[in-house]
């Protein structure tokens, strides 16, 4: 299942279900689990581990030393791909830094690795730099990229030529508009437009999508409406007073959940405009 043209260092780890195509590179350190399949000229460096079933298109390169000067060749540094991934041409995603991935609430953040989830699609051009979080089912649109120590929440779609900026965090089933660039945090399920992106509302189709009935969703959006729109008191009163006001809605808390830990590291969540 290795092409006679692909080159493979001694010491890699292939699985024997896993197709090699021609003029591929892989790495001694690399782990390449089953049912993956590399079509051509794919680039895998480093300490790269790929789960299973992956389908990765030519010229994709996984597991190259960070943008980031001075770290580039650590020893150690790792890229960890989860399952049934789609990673289409020319997209890079590149090993973490001794700076460790972005920290929330204090935890201790993992060094020298980058983290990919599982079932997601990479299009043509996507970028994810060093020490990035990315979740499941994550949608990069082309040209998308995300800077160091980014986190990705699971299901966010990232639209064409968008640009997120270092350390934000992207909360789960975002949206986030073609040629918008991101310099803050974005909640759960909000959606994001603009060349410096604000936020413009909320995913409604992506809650109905994931099961919430009509009542949530209208709740949901009362709640957006009261903390990023309302004129009584400071934005932070208005989150205080949305935990018992929302108090039976799980969507309006992990939304004030996700506030609470930006708040919590000194950080700032994109607001309405």
């Amino acid at each position: 299942m290795i092409h006679q043209t692909a080159f493979v260092e001694p010491g890699a780890e292939i699985h024997p279900s896993a197709e090699i195509g021609p003029f591929c590179y892989i790495s001694g350190k690399a782990k390449i689990g089953a049912n993956n399949k590399l079509i051509a000229r794919v680039s895998v460096l480093g300490e790269t581990t790929i789960g299973e079933g992956n389908v990765i298109f030519p010229n994709a390169c996984l597991g190259g030393g960070p943008q980031d000067h001075g770290n580039e060749f650590q020893e150690g540094a790792r890229l960890f791909i989860g399952n049934n991934n789609v990673i289409r041409e020319n997209v890079t995603m590149h090993c973490g830094t001794p700076k460790g991935q972005t920290s929330v609430n204090g935890e201790e953040p993992e060094k020298l690795t980058t983290r990919v989830g599982s079932g997601g699609m990479f299009m043509v051009n996507s970028h994810i730099a060093h020490d990035c979080v990315v979740g499941d089912n994550v949608i990069m649109t082309n040209n998308a990229v995300i800077g160091g120590h980014v986190r990705i929440g699971d299901g966010a779609i990232l639209g064409g030529n968008s640009a997120v900026h270092q350390f934000v965090r992207i909360g789960r089933k975002a949206m986030i508009g073609g040629m918008t660039g991101v310099a803050r945090d974005v909640i759960p399920f909000g959606m994001v437009t603009g060349d410096r992106g604000y936020l413009r509302g909320l995913n409604q189709v992506g809650m109905k999508r994931s099961g919430y009935d009509e009542a949530t969703v209208k709740s949901v959006v009362r709640a957006y409406m009261f903390i990023f729109k309302g004129k009584n008191g400071t934005f932070e009163e208005r989150v205080a007073e949305a935990k018992s006001k929302f108090a039976d809605n799980e969507i309006v808390q992990e939304q004030l959940q996700f506030i609470a830990e930006a708040m919590h590291s000194r950080r700032q969540v994109l607001i309405a405009e």
